[in-house]
């Protein structure tokens, strides 16, 4: 089977890639070519450009496979260009969407891939969806081939996955774990979330490579371990051999003093979610999440740890979140003194 990744060397493409390689498929990534070190035996490269519409045409001139995975599609223009380069060259397109795309808020607790799709706080989501009904339209009017996978929020060894922190530099708030700052947890840490392993992932997402019956369908794919935000952030701390300081702030006021982080918590990680995985594993048959997160967040802190290199900071966050819970602690001491009065 001849598979195209467009990117692959993200933290959940790079789980994909490997495994991908271990079944003996034969994967081509798709690349600008900045990062392609330390690649699985066998995987071969092409210098790929997918912004540059005609360059991309010309480094795929007469190439087919039997799959493309598509793991740098955001927008819908974006789509466009892809359903003309891949238009009868590809038995099936993957297009990797999220699931922040549901129904913001839910209307029920568990989240199926019947659940509607509609994020009123965050373009990102907006735009997937977008992306989505694109697909969706061209697979009903011409038959392209589209599966749609919907991650959820997925981490690997070197991503400290929490509600609040720094994407670029992770370790953040393990450091100010480590130093005993405290910790922004949005609302009351009460919430229910599914944080997802990259080797997880990527074990229903390339079970769905080459599936016919995959074809108009989306999946989502996670964890079935579900906890609260308060026990993930404690899971890291014991990790970190440090008992967290947790500050709880209301996403609203978050968002009102860091509206960038609005969309990420109001429209996806500060509400309840739990995810019905039956669709994936019908699909997939075998499929089953096995890293807990006690055990991810211990490997990917010892991968931090073997290097001081590896834990940088990411300073204007660390200064932001001050200023936010010295506000938000101030008010509150306010609104005490008020009341008691």
């Amino acid at each position: 089977m001849r598979v195209l990744f467009i990117g692959g060397t993200g933290i959940i493409s790079t789980a994909c890639t490997q495994l991908a390689a271990q079944r003996g498929i034969d994967l081509t990534l798709g690349t600008r070519g900045r990062r392609t070190g330390g690649l699985p035996a066998g995987v071969k490269t092409l210098t790929l450009d997918m912004d540059d519409a005609a360059g991309a045409a010309q480094a795929l001139a007469g190439a087919r496979f039997d799959v493309v995975v598509d793991w740098i599609a955001f927008t819908a223009a974006q789509i466009e260009r892809d359903l003309t380069l891949f238009r009868g060259r590809t038995g099936q397109y993957v297009f990797i969407s999220s699931a922040s795309a549901y129904q913001k808020p839910s209307g029920h607790y568990l989240i199926t891939e019947s659940t509607p799709l509609a994020n009123p706080y965050w373009q990102y989501s907006r735009d997937k969806i977008a992306c989505e009904d694109r697909l969706m339209r061209a697979y009903r009017e011409e038959a392209f081939p589209v599966t749609i996978v919907r991650p959820s929020l997925t981490y690997g060894d070197t991503q400290i996955a929490l509600a609040v922190n720094s994407w670029a530099k992770s370790y953040t708030a393990v450091d100010r774990m480590r130093r005993g700052k405290k910790v922004i947890v949005p609302g009351d840490g009460s919430s229910l979330w599914v944080i997802t392993h990259n080797t997880d992932f990527a074990k229903g997402l390339v079970g769905l490579l080459g599936n016919p019956q995959a074809i108009g369908h989306a999946f989502h794919i996670t964890s079935d371990e579900v906890m609260t935000w308060d026990q993930f952030y404690r899971i890291v701390g014991a990790a970190a051999g440090v008992e967290p300081q947790l500050v709880h702030i209301p996403t609203d006021l978050i968002g009102a003093c860091m509206p960038d982080k609005l969309g990420g918590l109001k429209g996806d990680k500060a509400v309840s979610v739990v995810f019905d995985n039956s669709k994936i594993k019908r699909f997939v048959p075998g499929y089953c999440a096995t890293v807990p997160y006690a055990e991810g967040v211990r490997r990917t802190l010892a991968w931090f740890d073997a290097d001081p290199a590896r834990r940088e900071i990411d300073t204007h966050a660390g200064e932001r979140w001050d200023k936010l819970i010295a506000a938000y602690e101030q008010g509150a001491a306010a609104a005490e003194r008020l009341f008691g009065e």
